[in-house]
């Protein structure tokens, strides 16, 4: 009786398991069928026809030559116009300037309007000034321009661990500055001087585009971010409001027809290839009775992993979290 009892038990765990990985395959399953759907959803309109094209920028930026690309092939399509719907902090400087370059290149074949949706701060707003025409909502947050540079020092802590980097450089700036040695005045002289060239460019970018003299170029360069409204008296965009606004200024402006559908164009994002290791691992939490931890891993994941691959000059916004 006695092992009757234990293979009972022993069946009802088996199943008890194989049922939770059925459901959870079952629910993966689902999940890329919705995704899936979503994106044909999105995509019914064939680039061969005439359409508004909708590129959405946000997240961190970096190079991304699949966006590129993409906007190439936007410009190849039969898009009368490209909407930029922008939600981003801004990323590398590079990143940035790849972007804005494609942008121009773009805006030669086609209007390029910018709305901005939520944030278009640092990186994103140099990609804001690849458009021709900048809308925001009232309360969106626009500008800082400025660039960054960050390296940790484990100076202090080394010295607790009682342990010592040594090196042997061709020079005394070679791989300075030196995350396990105090920064010399030199070093930190040499990436100031990086900064500042940077920075010319963006203030550059920023007068050029947006027609500012300098003593307003001041006043809107020194790292703040704005509202929209507020943008709009310092020139930092054009119009109020959403993408309503962009298509009446399209059809006014460039003569594109209110009546044209939009396509959404999209192309590979940062940590997508991580993307189904997220998702699996926020499911299992999730089915384990945690959903608000599940949501809260998920959003704090993807944000590491997308920070973890930015390196250099950064023109990046992020409010201070330390109040």
């Amino acid at each position: 009786m006695s092992i009757d009892a234990d293979q009972i038990v022993e069946r009802r765990r088996l199943r008890r398991k194989v049922t939770f990985w059925r459901t959870l395959g079952i629910l993966a399953a689902v999940a890329a069928v919705a995704v899936g759907v979503a994106t044909v959803l999105g995509r019914t309109i064939p680039a061969s026809s005439p359409h508004v094209a909708r590129v959405m920028i946000g997240g961190l930026i970096r190079n991304d030559r699949e966006r590129v690309e993409m906007l190439e092939e936007i410009g190849r399509s039969r898009a009368s116009a490209v909407i930029l719907s922008i939600d981003s902090p801004g990323g590398t400087v590079t990143g940035s300037e790849q972007l804005y370059d494609a942008l121009r290149r773009l805006a030669q074949k086609k209007p390029v309007v910018a709305v901005v949706e939520g944030v278009a701060a640092s990186g994103a707003y140099i990609a804001a000034l690849g458009a021709d025409h900048i809308v925001a909502r009232r309360n969106a947050l626009v500008g800082s321009v400025g660039v960054i540079y960050q390296y940790p020092n484990f100076t202090e802590l080394m010295k607790t661990l009682g342990v010592a980097m040594e090196d042997i450089k061709s020079s005394p700036l070679k791989a300075s500055p030196n995350p396990f040695s105090p920064t010399t005045p030199e070093a930190r002289a040499a990436v100031d001087s990086l900064v500042k060239d940077s920075y010319a460019w963006f203030k550059g970018l920023v007068s050029e585009r947006r027609k500012i003299s300098d003593p307003r170029l001041a006043e809107v360069s020194d790292g703040r971010v704005f509202t929209g409204h507020q943008g709009l008296d310092l020139q930092l965009v054009d119009e109020l409001g959403d993408e309503r606004t962009a298509r009446a200024w399209l059809a006014k402006e460039k003569g594109v027809p209110p009546t044209l559908k939009v396509r959404n164009w999209r192309s590979g994002q940062v940590g997508d290839e991580f993307g189904w290791l997220l998702g699996a691992a926020r499911g299992v939490v999730s089915a384990l009775g945690f959903p608000q931890a599940a949501a809260l891993f998920g959003d704090t994941a993807r944000s590491a992993l997308e920070r973890s691959q930015l390196d250099g000059l950064l023109a990046l916004w992020h409010p201070r979290s330390d109040g």
